[in-house]
């Protein structure tokens, strides 16, 4: 089958490889839509900070936001499964441990994340392997494009269910990218006053679109009381600054990531009586993704600029976008191409 390779820094191509075989428990899903991601662009570029540990090593498969339908089934595993439209966690913890028998399986210590660490191939391939465990099946109403941001719109669910909000409280988030975005859909959805703050005004565009009328940029931020606050970005300094902005008592959540250390004055955090929360991940997010997709409250559909073909995923991953592509951040292959 055809699969994307990633050789070394900036070294990837399009190869023949070995086609899945399922083993005990697992099936085969031909995948048919996959999101780049920026942990995909990191991989490639070599900045992962996997690669430096050796969670990570080349040659590697990337991809782990993705669709598909189950094309096989290994031992054991319900025949139910064969057939249908499903998406699935991306960490697959070892199943023993305390943490995995208490439900949180993404922070084992031996955790396998699909595309990314321990040597487990990604979706950017014509078919994957996964843990029927892993399955979330796809209503109808869940197209290809929903599918494939069922990943990103569990961690999105995962930050707005940390930040606690009452119906009609006011929430900042600070990022206008992908999850900054999905985050604020999810919000929205559920009955909080959104705000967005963005690096400029052409990154606020799409919010605009998406029927986020407050968008601001720094300068224009208003001194209003932000009863949370989501750092979506991947700016060092903007950790600090969602602690100062958040109310006394209130909330922020840390999703982003930047490529540089980020300071906090705990001190203020604690003369403050902030809660401070971190999401890694979106598995405790999933089923309540796809089920918002599914019931219409959110539509992340606009977010995806352009879907291509595989052979064209190495110029995604170096960061040039499609020609025609729309304002979104997220490009989106389908490895049928």
């Amino acid at each position: 089958m055809r699969a994307l390779v990633v050789t070394g820094p900036g070294e990837a191509g399009v190869r023949e490889v070995e086609p899945p075989v399922p083993a005990p428990g697992e099936v085969v899903v031909d995948v048919e839509r996959v999101g780049v991601c920026g942990t995909d662009v990191e991989l490639f570029t070599g900045e992962m900070s996997y690669l430096r540990t050796g969670r990570s090593r080349y040659p590697l498969r990337p991809g782990h936001e993705w669709c598909g339908t189950v094309a096989e089934l290994g031992e054991g595993v319900d025949p139910s499964w064969a057939g249908r439209r499903v998406t699935g966690d991306t960490m697959l913890g070892c199943g023993r441990c305390d943490r995995c028998r208490a439900g949180r399986h993404h922070v084992c210590a031996d955790v396998a994340e699909i595309g990314i660490s321990r040597g487990r191939p990604g979706a950017l391939a014509e078919r994957l392997a996964v843990p029927a465990t892993a399955l979330h099946a796809l209503p109808g109403a869940v197209d290809a494009t929903l599918g494939a941001l069922a990943e990103p719109g569990g961690n999105a669910l995962r930050a707005v269910h940390a930040a606690g909000l009452e119906p009609g409280g006011r929430l900042l988030v600070l990022g206008t990218g992908t999850i900054g975005l999905l985050t604020a859909l999810f919000a929205r959805a559920g009955g909080a006053e959104v705000h967005l703050m963005g690096r400029d005004d052409a990154t606020l565009r799409l919010a605009g679109r998406l029927g986020f009328g407050d968008a601001w940029t720094r300068p224009s931020l208003p001194a209003l009381p932000w009863h949370a606050v989501v750092d979506a970005s991947n700016a060092a300094e903007l950790p600090a600054l969602a602690l100062d902005l958040v109310e006394p008592a209130g909330r922020v959540v840390y999703i982003g990531l930047a490529g540089a250390p980020s300071t906090l004055d705990t001190r203020e955090l604690a003369l403050k009586d902030v809660t401070a929360v971190g999401v890694l991940g979106g598995s405790a997010g999933l089923a309540g993704a796809v089920a918002a997709y599914a019931g219409g409250s959110v539509d992340a559909r606009p977010l995806v600029a352009a879907t291509v073909g595989l052979a064209e995923t190495a110029d995604v991953l170096a960061g040039r976008r499609p020609r025609g592509a729309g304002p979104g951040p997220k490009i989106h292959i389908d490895p049928r191409r």
